[in-house]
C-alpha cells in the first residue's frame, strides 16, 4: 500500500482541485474504452501545469510509486488503465487544456497534453488553419494521448499518422526533470532524437504535457462519394488510378465491406445505406480543395468517377450533394466501432501490412481464420492508402458465453499476429500496444527489438514507475 504520508506530499502539491482518493471520483478512469480491463487506484492526480507535473513524478520518483498517466481515456488496448493493485496513481492531463500559442503564418500550434481534438480543430479554424487528424474519438481523445500512441486517424493518406505532425515535444521524464523540446526545428542534428522516442511511448517513458503541431490551410470546400466494388483488389486499382490523376487532394479513402454496413445500419440510429443497389465493398472517398484556384471538389471528383465507372474500377456511385449528407457518409464509417460493439463480442486487431498486399491479406487471412474457428467471421475494413486494416474476428452470431473471447478468442488473435508477421506487417497500426498486445509483442518480435526496447526503458526509467505493464514486454 502507498504510505500516507506520500499521498500528503502529493495532496500538497496539487491542492483538492488536483487530487483526489475518492472512490467516486475515481471510478469513471479505471476502465478501458471497450470494457476489457479495470483496474484500482489509490489516487487520481490532475495537475494544472508542467509544474505540478514535475513535482508529482519527482515525489513519485523518490518514493518508488507507479504511476499511469491518462488524457481522454479513449485506448482501444488497455493502454491508460491500471492494474488491480490500488497502488497506482492515474495522473490525469485533462486540466492541462490550453493552447498556448498558434500562428497561421508559420502553421504551428503548441497544445498542451489535455486540449481535446475537437477543440484543437476548432481553435486552428478560427485562424483560417487546420490540424489534419481526425477519429471517431475526436471529442474525448486529447493531444498527449494522440502523441504518446502516435495516433493515425483518416487523414493518414495525405498527412501521416502524428509522427510526421509534432514538430517538438515538452514532457516531464521519470525522475522530474523537464525535455524542453518544443522549438520547431527544421533541422536538429544533436545524435539521438528524444522527441520522436517518446512519441509512441505510451506514457512509460514519461508525461508528455506539451506538443507543437502542425497546421496546414483550412478546407475551403470538399467532396465526398461513397462507391461500389467488387473487392479490395478493385479498390486499390481505384485509388492508384484516382491518385494519378489527382494528386495529394484525396485526403482520405477508407475500404468498408458489406458487413460493417450491415451492422452500422441495424445498430446505429439515423443511418440509411448511400447506394441502392447492394455491393460487396464499399469505398469511402473524400476529395477537398484549400487553394482558390484549385479545381472544384465537386467537379473534379464527379468527373474522375465518371471516367472510372468507364474504366470498370467501380459498380457505382453517390456524390453527396450537400455537406449534410457528406457528414452521412462518414457518420457511417465513424460509427463502425460502435455498431460491433452493440452487436456482440468479438476480437478486434489494429494491424497493417504493405499497402499492395492489403486486398490479398484480407482475402487470404479471413479465409484462414475463418476455417480454423469454425463459426467465425471476419469484419475487415481500415485505411486502404496507408495498410491499416481493423481486422476484427467477430463471435458466432448468436453468442451468449462470456468466456468466448478467453476460450476462443485468444486463439483466434494469435493466428492473426501470426499472419500479420508472416506478411511483413506490424501487430499494432495506430492504437498501441498497451497491455492487450504487449505479450503478443515479446513473442513475435526480434531479439533486437526487444532489446533496445528494454534497454531504452531501463535507462530512462531505472526504477520502472511509468505505466508498468504496458508496451515493454
Amino acid at each position: 500500500m502507498i504510505a500516507q504520508s506520500a499521498l500528503d506530499k502529493l495532496a500538497h502539491v496539487l491542492g483538492p482541485k488536483g487530487f483526489t482518493t475518492d472512490a467516486a471520483d475515481i471510478e469513471p478512469w479505471l476502465n478501458d474504452w471497450r470494457g476489457l480491463y479495470h483496474g484500482k487506484a489509490a489516487a487520481l492526480l490532475s495537475p494544472a501545469s508542467t509544474q505540478e507535473v514535475q513535482e508529482v513524478l519527482r515525489i513519485a520518483n523518490e518514493e518508488g510509486l507507479c504511476v499511469v498517466p491518462q488524457g481522454g481515456n479513449t485506448s482501444m488496448v488497455g493502454g491508460a488503465t491500471p492494474d488491480d493493485s490500488g497502488d497506482m496513481l492515474i495522473l490525469s492531463t485533462r486540466r492541462m487544456n490550453s493552447i498556448r500559442a498558434l500562428d497561421p503564418e508559420a502553421n504551428i500550434v503548441i497544445a498542451e497534453a489535455g486540449v481535446i481534438l475537437a477543440n484543437l480543430h476548432d481553435a486552428a479554424r478560427e485562424a483560417g488553419r487546420r490540424f489534419p487528424l481526425t477519429l471517431g474519438a475526436r471529442g474525448s481523445a486529447t493531444v498527449g494521448g494522440l502523441v504518446s500512441t502516435n495516433a493515425g486517424g483518416t487523414q493518414v493518406l495525405r498527412f501521416g499518422t502524428m509522427r510526421k505532425l509534432v514538430l517538438g515535444i515538452e514532457a516531464v521524464l521519470p525522475d522530474g526533470s523537464l525535455y524542453e523540446g518544443l522549438a520547431a526545428l527544421k533541422k536538429d542534428n544533436r545524435g539521438y532524437d528524444v522527441t520522436q522516442l517518446l512519441i509512441a511511448a505510451e506514457g512509460t517513458l514519461g508525461v508528455i504535457t506539451a506538443a507543437s503541431l502542425h497546421l496546414v490551410p483550412d478546407v475551403i470546400d470538399r467532396a465526398v462519394a461513397w462507391v461500389g466494388v467488387e473487392s479490395p483488389d478493385q479498390a486499390l486499382e481505384l485509388l492508384r488510378s484516382m491518385e494519378s490523376a489527382s494528386g495529394d487532394a484525396i485526403e482520405s479513402f477508407e475500404l468498408i465491406p458489406a458487413s460493417s454496413l450491415r451492422l452500422v445500419l441495424k445498430h446505429i440510429a439515423d443511418t440509411r445505406a448511400p447506394l441502392e443497389t447492394p455491393h460487396p465493398w464499399h469505398v469511402l472517398i473524400e476529395y477537398v480543395r484549400s487553394q482558390p484556384t484549385a479545381p472544384s471538389p465537386v467537379e473534379a471528383l464527379e468527373g474522375l468517377l465518371a471516367a472510372e465507372f468507364e474504366a470498370g474500377r467501380l459498380q457505382d456511385a453517390a456524390l453527396a450533394a450537400s455537406e449534410a449528407q457528406a457528414n452521412a457518409f462518414w457518420k457511417i464509417r465513424d460509427s463502425i466501432s460502435a455498431a460491433e460493439r452493440a452487436h456482440g463480442p468479438a476480437m478486434q486487431h489494429d494491424i497493417s501490412v504493405p499497402v499492395d498486399d492489403m486486398p490479398r491479406f484480407i482475402r487470404e487471412a479471413s479465409v484462414e481464420v475463418e476455417r480454423a474457428f469454425p463459426g467465425v467471421w471476419v469484419n475487415a475494413y481500415g485505411h486502404l492508402g496507408d495498410g491499416n486494416v481493423h481486422f476484427h474476428v467477430r463471435a458466432p452470431e448468436g453468442t451468449t458465453d462470456p468466456e468466448w473471447r478467453a476460450k476462443v478468442g485468444k486463439k483466434a488473435s494469435g493466428m492473426v499476429y501470426d499472419l500479420v508477421s508472416a506478411a511483413g506487417g506490424s501487430i499494432s497500426a495506430e492504437h498501441g500496444i498497451g497491455q492487450m498486445k504487449r505479450d503478443e509483442l515479446g513473442r513475435l518480435s526480434s531479439p533486437a527489438r526487444l532489446a533496445a526496447l528494454r534497454a531504452i526503458k531501463s535507462a530512462l526509467d531505472p526504477k520502472g514507475i511509468m505505466n508498468p505493464g504496458k508496451l515493454v514486454p
